[in-house]
């Protein structure tokens, strides 16, 4: 990269064009690559392993439960990756850390394409699978806050939020990655779960995990060419470079550290509702309460939605800049707050049909782009640049075990229980909690992040 230039009115370094697209490129196909990875997973999570790595029960609802179980593991390594990559993020610099959460999640991902089932390695199956699931979680837990980082320190004065916005597209990209090539396996191979031995529950269910290491391949060969970010050089330079960034978080930034993680909370809920829950509720057994759409269908419903959350993100992005954080993000939240009300009215099992499910999805996903786009630049902007990889890391990771990790096990639970429309009612005691914290939160929008 050419060398910036900086000038005393501005939080950040004028680069080339030729650098931003570089910047841009290195941001997004890594964060696409790991949620690519992620989603791979929750797919699979609903589809594949209550079949394939769990012991046969009369109730198929255990198998679930213990498969979401799985899913959620990965939640509880994330904040442990936070602070892993984070420490090193700070110390040695955003570039070098980048590399080794790609390696990891990609890594991990490939040899879950590889493990033995139940039938063929007993209870090591599971024991496998959930180490790996937490090795994705560790990878994921250094992946977010390196990107946005990239991203932040290197934006043009006001545009910061809408160069932000970039590394929070990998989300949907990943997820059109991961759902679209499992439409097109069981497209092609079928979706049978009753029957081990057809070719999806054989053998094709592990292509999409094969295929990540190819995709690693392509995301470390672009962040390789990018440079350190000038904020964190300049940092360095300066002798603002900590020692141990995660005592120093706890001891003078803790308080944007619980405001972040609750921000996030909300969010977090949201998308696991409409993404990984909603796949279960969708293909789930009528007989037990829930919709009975074919799961081929299903998967072109979700893949439909993802639109709206593309859509979402570089809306709020400028949104974000223009009005401010706070005020975009309490606005969306209010509408999640309403959007929870209509569960039952799209959902409910007596009036549910497709369109009502696309018309949920969409609205869901839509704010999901509008609530997630903002974060990449919100959460970096609480924190100095001596803790900035690790604080924002920390609050963004220990928020999607309070939103994420249990939202698809709880919100099985509620459904199968009370209904639909409890889920709902869940989503807006979460939402509320992030709409205090978005509240009593100042202003970042106008913040030098080489002063804060």
């Amino acid at each position: 990269m050419s060398a910036p230039v900086t000038t005393p009115d501005t939080d950040s370094p004028r680069l080339s064009k030729k650098d931003r697209r570089r910047i841009i490129i290195g941001s997004t196909i890594g964060t696409t690559i790991e949620f690519y990875d992620f989603y791979a997973y929750a797919t699979a999570a609903v589809a594949v392993f209550p079949f394939l790595f769990f012991p046969k029960n009369d109730n198929p609802m255990v198998g679930l439960l213990a498969s979401f179980a799985t899913f959620g593991l990965a939640f509880l390594a994330r904040p442990l990756g936070s602070i892993i990559f984070g420490h090193f993020g700070d110390r040695i610099g955003r570039k070098a850390t980048l590399v080794g959460s790609l390696l990891t999640m990609g890594i991990a991902t490939f040899i879950i394409g590889c493990l033995p089932t139940y039938d063929q390695a007993g209870i090591l199956a599971p024991a496998l699978l959930a180490l790996m699931r937490f090795c994705q979680g560790l990878g994921l837990g250094g992946e977010w806050s390196g990107a946005a980082l990239l991203a932040t320190e290197t934006a043009e004065p006001g545009k910061r939020a809408r160069a932000a916005m970039w590394p929070q597209l990998g989300a949907p990209f990943g997820f059109i990655l991961a759902n679209g090539l499992f439409l097109v396996l069981v497209t092609i191979y079928g979706d049978s779960t009753s029957d081990p031995t057809a070719s999806f529950l054989n053998w094709a269910w592990r292509i999409p995990f094969w295929l990540s290491i190819v995709l690693v391949g392509i995301g470390l060969w672009v962040r390789f060419k990018l440079d350190e970010t000038p904020v964190f050089k300049e940092a360095v330079d300066s002798g603002k470079k900590v020692t141990s960034p995660l005592a120093e978080v706890f001891r003078n930034a803790w308080i944007p550290l619980i405001a972040g993680t609750f921000i996030m909370v909300g969010c977090y809920t949201l998308f696991y509702l409409v993404t990984t829950w909603i796949l279960s509720y969708g293909i789930g057994p009528v007989e037990r309460g829930m919709l009975g759409i074919h799961y081929n269908d299903f998967l072109v419903l979700q893949l439909i939605s993802i639109l709206g959350f593309v859509i979402g993100i570089p809306v709020s992005g400028h949104l974000a800049d223009v009005y401010g954080r706070r005020v975009t993000l309490t606005w969306v939240t209010l509408a999640i707050i309403v959007y929870s009300f209509t569960f039952s009215f799209f959902l409910s099992q007596d009036r549910a049909t497709k369109v009502s499910v696309l018309i949920f999805l969409c609205i869901g996903m839509f704010l999901m782009g509008l609530i997630f786009g903002p974060m990449s630049a919100v959460l970096p902007e609480l924190f100095p640049t001596n803790v900035r990889y690790t604080g924002s890391g920390i609050s963004y990771n220990v928020s999607s075990i309070l939103g994420a990790a249990i939202a698809p096990f709880i919100a099985t639970s509620l459904a199968v229980n009370y209904g639909v429309s409890a889920v709902g009612f869940y989503l807006l005691i979460v939402s509320v909690i992030s709409l205090i914290s978005i509240l009593k939160t100042r202003e970042t929008r106008d913040h030098d992040l080489r002063k804060i």
